[in-house]
């Protein structure tokens, strides 16, 4: 679109970028991929995992998604063989309170 059709159909806007009315500078872009935004909607056992201190409060967690019928007997399995012989930071860096704001709005960590 040229200036000129700009101007025609943006005049206020035009005008006050003409006129520097307001500036806002942008030091940098964001970008996500679709898994950040599934983990959103509804998380995996992974980022419940990522939630525990102990590797007691690992296993609860497993067994309360495996009771509900959330994961497989033999996936409970495999995560509780895991637990046991790496330990609760093996699923990942700890997920503090607050992960989801400072990630997404404050892009940091």
């Amino acid at each position: 679109m040229s200036w000129e059709e700009f101007k025609k159909k943006f005049p206020n806007l035009a005008r006050e970028m003409e006129n520097n009315v307001q500036k806002v500078s942008i030091r940098g872009i964001r970008t996500y991929n679709a898994e950040d935004f599934d983990e959103l909607k509804m998380p995996d056992a992974i980022s419940y995992l990522r939630r525990c201190e102990t590797e007691e409060q690992a296993i609860e967690v497993i067994d309360y998604l495996e009771h509900r019928g959330e994961i497989t007997k033999e996936y409970a399995d495999t995560l509780r063989k895991q637990l046991k012989e790496k330990g609760v930071r093996s699923f990942g860096s700890l997920k503090k309170p607050d992960y989801y704001l400072r990630k997404y709005y404050y892009g940091n960590l």
